[in-house]
């Protein structure tokens, strides 16, 4: 099982949307977050380019951005963001 941390990027970005979107949208988000510890490459999962231990997940229109760290068994969370052009930058 891996651990999950939440860089103050992906909090404040958790803590914008908890505001924004419906309550049901922000479970769904929350419960694919806390499914990685238990699997941190789910079905679905895109290796972003250029990037060593990065990966992003799609939940609905939003897109979770994360690096996983095997030997610590760390799944360390990046960005939570409505899926647009600038996501990844």
């Amino acid at each position: 099982m891996y651990r999950i941390e939440v860089s103050p990027a992906a909090d404040r970005d958790l803590e914008r949307l908890k505001r924004r979107i419906q309550r049901r949208n922000f479970e769904r988000l929350r419960t694919a977050i806390r499914s990685l510890a238990d699997n941190p490459r789910p079905h679905g999962v895109r290796k972003i380019e250029g990037t060593e231990r990065s990966y992003r997940i799609r939940v609905g229109d939003y897109r979770v951005v994360y690096e996983v760290y095997d030997k610590e068994s760390l799944v360390l969370l990046l960005q939570v963001a409505r899926r647009t052009e600038t996501t990844y930058r």
